[in-house]
């Protein structure tokens, strides 16, 4: 697994380990931990491409999106995603026998801002904003080439999960007092469940599994945001709060470093391949989904 020093990578690993593979994790800065760590530079193919001999390929490395959108930063979100990828398609090809099966990360963002138009696996990416269409296209494209038997590509929405950079700020939002609609309201909102996503690779990696290709890895219920924003509001058991209009959020994203665009673009994806293949998700609801997490939290 490349990227399993992050949030999501830490929780992967422990759930992969816990059903009985055999985690390895390719990392810049090895570290003690209940992984066996192989060092890397994420640039270049190395004595680590021995690793892949036999074994399922993961990779989730990238920077963080939280970033203002800056000629810098997007370079920056580009290579830390692409880089990485040509690397281990570099590595895939000095293998004599193919990687069984190769699961890639990817982002709903790479249909940019759409509207209301429902969006699935046969949806074409959109041109822009750079930073999350641009960088999401660079990032699948950096795939090509891959000696892999099989190739999943998990564009994945908001994963919901306790101690996350995403779900944290919401949450804090809603507790300050901020959990009104943003901006207009009416932009659609893809979530998922740790629960669920982390059973989504797991389907991906079984052995005999059909998927392959691009696969939403999302909930069956996309939300508006102002229907986000009230779910969290009666998560926190909270009063109804005033809308944030967008030009307020552009200046609170300037400064908080982040993408006003995070918060005021969305997109209406649905998991077509997923459930077409028959998988069953544990939280389809949003206000199920933050009760969950929230009893685990307390």
């Amino acid at each position: 697994m490349a990227g399993g020093s992050g949030a999501l990578g830490r929780r992967l690993c422990d759930d992969l380990a816990s059903a009985g593979y055999d985690v390895v994790v390719l990392s810049r800065t090895p570290r003690p931990g209940p992984h066996r760590q192989v060092p890397w530079d994420g640039q270049t193919v190395g004595s680590w491409s021995a690793e892949l001999s036999g074994s399922a390929v993961i990779n989730l490395a990238g920077e963080l999106v939280d970033q203002r959108p800056t000629a810098a930063n997007i370079s920056l979100l580009t290579s830390s995603r692409v880089a990485p990828t040509r690397a281990l398609v570099g590595a895939s090809r000095t293998l004599d026998s193919p990687v069984p099966v190769w699961v890639q990360a990817s982002t709903l963002a790479i249909y940019g801002d759409a509207g209301d138009v429902v969006l699935d696996e046969t949806s074409p990416p959109a041109d822009g904003p750079p930073q999350m269409a641009g960088v999401a296209r660079a990032w699948e494209a950096a795939l090509d080439g891959a000696n892999a038997a099989r190739s999943v590509v998990l564009r994945t929405g908001i994963v919901l999960d306790n101690d996350t950079p995403a779900l944290d700020r919401l949450r804090s939002l809603t507790r300050w007092g901020l959990g009104g609609r943003v901006g207009p309201g009416t932009q659609w909102i893809n979530w998922v469940h740790i629960d669920d996503w982390l059973a989504m690779v797991r389907t991906a990696l079984a052995e005999g599994s059909t998927l392959e290709g691009v696969v939403h890895a999302t909930g069956p219920e996309p939300v508006r945001n102002v229907d986000l924003m009230r779910a969290l509001r009666r998560s926190a058991g909270r009063p109804p709060a005033p809308p944030t209009p967008a030009a307020l959020v552009r200046l609170g994203a300037a400064f908080l470093r982040t993408d006003p665009a995070l918060a005021l673009t969305g997109r209406r994806a649905v998991p077509a391949r997923l459930l077409a293949s028959g998988f069953e998700f544990r939280h389809p609801r949003i206000d199920d989904a933050l009760a969950d997490l929230d009893r685990h939290r307390r």
